[in-house]
Parts: structure tokens; C-alpha cells; sequence
């Protein structure tokens, strides 16, 4: 099991980008009043079978031809049950997929997010020709990061650019700071 949910995050959206996703839409929503957590992952990727997605969630089955196992989906799948929440997916292929886990908030079984400032910033300064938009509400109060405005912004300047990267982490923290008031996820 990974010890933060945003390296399952990460994870999941690794699998978007060898899916050949050119946008990658990741929402974290807190909702206190219904003490739950819900992260969906969704992409513009190849998508799945029916039989690849029945078969998703089994560890000894991966579509990678670098090794034979993938555990990132079960153990994501696992975080969110051990909570006593849930975990879906579906997919259409030639159209993407979309991973939901839904988070008893106050679960003692529940890992804390991590690092998402960082995940998100990965994301987008390795893979700097795709999209992402990233989506962190909690409550009534949230934010939203979008790379395609940066890039009407930025023009040719590439996001991996040291600068540009350095925004990125500089808008994701200050935003994520003022959105968790004193929730601690």
C-alpha cells in the first residue's frame, strides 16, 4: 500500500499518460458535511475493453509489457474501501477512462493526501506537451489550475521551463493554503 493518496494519484495519472492522454482532468473534493473524500481521475486516453476493465483491479494483470504486475489501481482501490468508501471505472475505448475513489473522511484507515502540490507539479513539468487541469475543493471553497491557460499565457514557453515550473509550485501552494483553512487532508 502507498503511504500518501497523492502518490496513488500519481500513479493513476501515469497511467493516463501511457494511455497517449493529451488531457488529464484530476479533482480532489472534500466534503466535510458528508465526511467524504472524492478523487476522480479522467482522461482523453485509448481507454479499455470491457474484459480490460473487468480485469483492472486484479494485480497480476497489467497491459505493461515492462513487467507483469500493476498494483497501482488495486492499492488505490484498496485505500478507498479500507475506508469503507468505494472505487469505480469506466472506460470506453478510443475515448479514456475515469477512476473515481470515494474517502471516508474521517476514516483512521484513511492515509493522509501528501504531497498533491508536488504530484501536480510533476505531472505537468515532465510531461510538458499534455494537459492538465487539476481541480482542489473542499467545502464551498476551491481552485482550479488549467495548463491550457497557461499556455495561452505562455505561448511557445514551455511549462518544464525552470520559471514557469517554479510558478506552477508557487500558485499550486498558495492556492491549496487557502483553500484548506484548518482542514487537514
Amino acid at each position: 500500500m502507498m503511504p500518501e493518496l497523492s502518490l496513488n494519484i500519481l500513479d493513476v495519472a501515469q497511467n493516463c499518460v501511457r494511455a497517449k492522454a493529451m488531457l488529464t482532468e484530476i479533482s480532489i473534493c472534500a466534503e466535510t458535511d458528508r465526511d467524504r473524500l472524492t478523487v476522480e481521475i479522467r482522461d482523453n486516453g485509448c481507454g479499455m475493453t470491457p474484459e480490460q476493465v473487468a480485469h483492472v483491479c486484479d494485480p497480476f494483470f497489467t497491459t505493461r509489457t515492462t513487467r507483469k504486475i500493476g498494483l497501482g489501481v488495486p492499492f488505490f482501490k484498496e485505500a478507498a474501501e479500507d475506508t469503507g468508501g468505494s472505487f469505480s471505472i469506466e472506460s470506453e475505448l478510443g475515448k479514456g477512462t475515469v477512476v473515481k475513489a470515494v474517502f471516508v473522511l474521517s476514516s483512521i484507515d484513511r492515509m493522509p493526501l501528501g504531497d498533491i502540490t508536488f504530484t501536480i507539479r510533476s505531472l505537468i513539468t515532465l510531461n510538458p506537451t499534455l494537459d492538465f487541469v487539476y481541480r482542489y475543493q473542499i467545502d464551498d471553497r476551491s481552485f482550479i489550475l488549467d495548463t491550457r491557460q497557461f499556455r495561452e499565457i505562455l505561448g511557445d514557453v514551455p511549462l518544464n521551463e525552470p520559471e514557469v515550473a517554479q510558478y506552477i509550485q508557487a500558485y499550486l501552494t498558495e492556492n491549496k493554503s487557502e483553500v484548506d483553512g484548518d482542514v487537514i487532508l
